[in-house]
């Protein structure tokens, strides 16, 4: 794996034209541009709000709904978004699989790279709103935001490697990933804190890596402490996920252009 790390990074100016072509792409003759990757979470986030604050209410403590379930939403969409968009991304460049030889992880990984982008313009508004609502800043919790960060880097890349190679085979991935997505959404602490699980079943809950990420980004940001215990789990499934996804993607690569 260290070898194949080298030879993406020996093809970083490929990734990086690749990752521009991307962000073209999608923005071109688009009114809004870049504002849509803001747009997405902050109305959902809108809508969650006026759920569960007037008709449902939840509690979350001292922190206002909105910054409580947009601080979950934006990791939450760049890991939707780049799924997506990684599934497809072998398929949709046959033509290039087919003629030329590159590293072809780098197809989805541009892909995510595209969406990190998105990322880092909806977590602008998130300082806004932290300003805005006067949440105190600790430093120790930002110092591990790197951490989370990384470690969502290695979940989405596995996941995003391994449905990227089996879309190759079976054209309906992509359906059954549109599905998935919608699940592991409302089984992740997005709307909802990590307190309303059941004690009993939370060392079970966190074996979903995005719920120990989502919590560990709520708890370094808004609630002002370090990740908890939870987040080793979610870390240890997310390495199982990384190198199962790497390794499938590799061990079916050789295919890819006979298949398509």
């Amino acid at each position: 794996m260290i070898a194949e790390v080298q030879n993406i990074y020996r093809s970083r100016d490929l990734l990086l034209a690749w990752t521009s072509r991307n962000i073209r792409g999608r923005y071109q003759q688009s009114a809004l541009g870049w504002l849509w990757a803001v747009i997405q979470p902050a109305a959902q986030t809108a809508i969650f709000t006026i759920i569960f604050t007037q008709f449902v209410p939840i509690d979350t403590g001292n922190v206002p709904y909105g910054v409580f379930s947009y601080v979950a939403m934006v990791p939450w969409a760049f890991l939707a978004s780049s799924l997506t968009d990684m599934s497809g991304s072998i398929v949709y460049n046959m033509s290039f699989v087919t003629k030329i030889y590159f590293p072809r992880e780098v197809l989805p990984v541009a892909s995510m790279l595209a969406r990190f982008m998105d990322f880092g313009i909806a977590a602008a508004l998130f300082v806004v709103l932290i300003l805005f609502y006067k949440i105190p800043i600790y430093p120790a919790g930002l110092l591990f935001l790197p951490v989370i960060l990384a470690i969502q880097l290695l979940l989405i890349i596995g996941l995003g490697l391994a449905t990227a190679a089996a879309n190759v085979f079976y054209r309906d991935v992509q359906s059954l990933l549109a599905l998935g997505i919608q699940l592991w959404f409302y089984a992740s602490p997005i709307v909802y804190p990590v307190t309303s699980v059941p004690e009993r079943l939370r060392p079970f809950y966190f074996l979903n890596p995005m719920a120990g990420i989502i919590q560990a980004y709520r708890d370094v940001l808004i609630n002002g402490s370090l990740p908890g215990l939870y987040f080793v789990p979610s870390t240890v499934v997310t390495l199982i996920i990384f190198i199962g996804g790497y390794w499938f993607f590799k061990r079916v690569e050789y295919l890819f252009a006979d298949i398509v």
